[in-house]
């Protein structure tokens, strides 16, 4: 019998465990807990949430391996004793955006930094959270003696015998997540001590990087691998290959795209990351995605199936009617102060199913435009792999297509983070040169004629969303 192999996802919204069989990767248990909304929160939160989530899953005790998918780019700051400084600045946490805009503009603009660590800082990087922190907490920022992300975090938990902290020397992360630094170069595969200096003002402790199955250490009996950044995982999870586009709908909208050469986009849209593979993974990020269905279902009083039921009963394009959903800020483009937009309501357009169809069109429009942000950087698009919860919707699915100019593969949902992590802890224990092949999900093919006026119309909007920053 083939040993079990556990991959956990400790996501913004949710911690999720997959407990599969390492041969064949079929699943055995599964078990969530949920975490603390906000854009910070104590990291003792995501201990609690895998804890409980582990024991859903059945526990630990007949597994072999484990790896750790988590959420990128968030400050995890440490001191000597290594207890956390403060609670972690998550990567939709926009307080960083001045500086950010400062660090780029110390460099000399986005060029240097592209060049140097394949990605230019935006609110989300660590670097510039690092800044902020440094200028606004200097007494907190004094404390603190590491910095880490928060997956690496969880797995420094689970080395020191799960749940007593072990030293920083134990620290361990791996070259997916250490990409959406600033301060690690996915093209050098080094850590950039200069960089981490700019932002933090001092040199600090960082993870060892390790290679995409490497073990990073052993809690008793368990074997760590070295987990990954929440997108790479995915990629792994859903088996992406050079080619394929995955399109993920989660809290945040990415777009990625499985590479052997790095990006290096100056103007910062394509971030340069590498994957969980050894290759890389240029990458677009929309901080606005399945929380714009949400939303757009409380306003108008219904769930997510009506809101489907809505937006397929309105016309493509929603009769002029454009949402331009920044109702976060946005990271791609980098407009961290701007609001979202509703545009080009007439009596027509003044129902329920316009406004749904206008939020589902607006969500897809702004992922398109990364998707056209990938190939303009080389990316080979020969299919798109359409995954995360707001790929559940019926109206995404079948409007999905028609937005983004191309077929569209929808693989039946599952927790594709979770499950490429729990494919790496495979890999790690089977010590061999490939992850294993896993049986690939069901998929459903999405098929319809492009409508580029949609398109069009959403652009003119989204530049009515421009803010000037003081």
């Amino acid at each position: 019998m083939a040993p079990l192999v556990a991959g956990v996802d400790s996501s913004t919204q949710a911690c999720k465990v997959v407990v599969r069989d390492a041969a064949t990767g079929a699943l055995v248990r599964f078990g969530r807990a949920p975490h603390p909304d906000g854009t910070e929160v104590d990291p003792a939160a995501w201990w609690e949430a895998l804890q409980v989530a582990v024991a859903a899953a059945g526990g630990l005790d007949d597994v072999a391996a484990l790896s750790v998918g988590g959420q990128q780019h968030g400050m995890v700051c440490l001191d000597g004793a290594g207890d956390v400084v403060r609670p972690a600045l998550l990567w939709n946490d926009t307080r960083s955006a001045g500086a950010a805009h400062d660090l780029v503009a110390e460099l000399g603009g986005g060029a240097p930094w592209a060049d140097a660590v394949g990605v230019v800082p935006v609110a989300s990087f660590t670097v510039s959270k690092l800044r902020w922190f440094a200028e606004h907490e200097p007494e907190q920022a004094a404390r603190t003696e590491a910095v880490c992300l928060p997956h690496d975090w969880l797995t420094w938990r689970l080395l020191g015998d799960l749940g007593t902290p072990a030293g920083l020397d134990a620290l361990r992360t791996d070259r997916s997540d250490a990409s959406g630094t600033g301060y690690w170069s996915a093209v050098t595969e080094d850590y950039r001590p200069d960089l981490l200096e700019r932002g933090f003002g001092r040199r600090i402790a960082v993870p060892l990087v390790l290679g995409p199955r490497d073990e990073a250490g052993r809690a008793g009996r368990l074997v760590l691998g070295p987990g990954a950044g929440d997108n790479a995982a995915a990629a792994l999870g859903v088996g992406a290959d050079e080619g394929d586009v995955v399109v993920s709908l989660g809290t945040s909208g990415v777009v990625s795209a499985v590479a052997t050469v790095p990006a290096r986009d100056p103007s910062g849209t394509v971030a340069g990351f590498a994957d969980a593979t050894g290759r890389y993974l240029p990458l677009v990020c929309t901080l606005n995605a399945s929380r714009v269905l949400d939303v757009t279902a409380l306003l108008l009083g219904t769930d997510h199936a009506g809101l489907s039921d809505l937006a397929l009963g309105a016309p493509a394009g929603a009769d002029g009617l454009v949402l331009v959903p920044y109702l976060e800020g946005e990271r791609t483009p980098d407009r961290p102060d701007a609001t979202g937009a509703l545009h080009g309501l007439t009596l027509t357009s003044t129902t329920p199913g316009h406004l749904a169809r206008a939020a589902v069109e607006g969500l897809l429009c702004g992922l398109a435009d990364g998707l056209d942000a990938l190939r303009e950087h080389g990316a080979d698009v020969r299919r798109v792999l359409l995954v995360g919860g707001g790929a559940r919707s019926e109206a995404v699915r079948q409007i999905a297509p028609a937005v983004l100019g191309c077929p569209v593969v929808v693989p039946e949902p599952g927790e594709y983070v979770a499950d490429g992590a729990a494919r790496q802890a495979a890999w790690v224990l089977s010590g061999e040169d490939e992850p294993p092949r896993w049986d690939s999900a069901r998929t459903q093919t999405f098929e319809a004629d492009v409508v580029p006026a949609v398109r069009a119309r959403y652009a003119e909007v989204r530049e009515l969303t421009a803010v000037r920053r003081a």
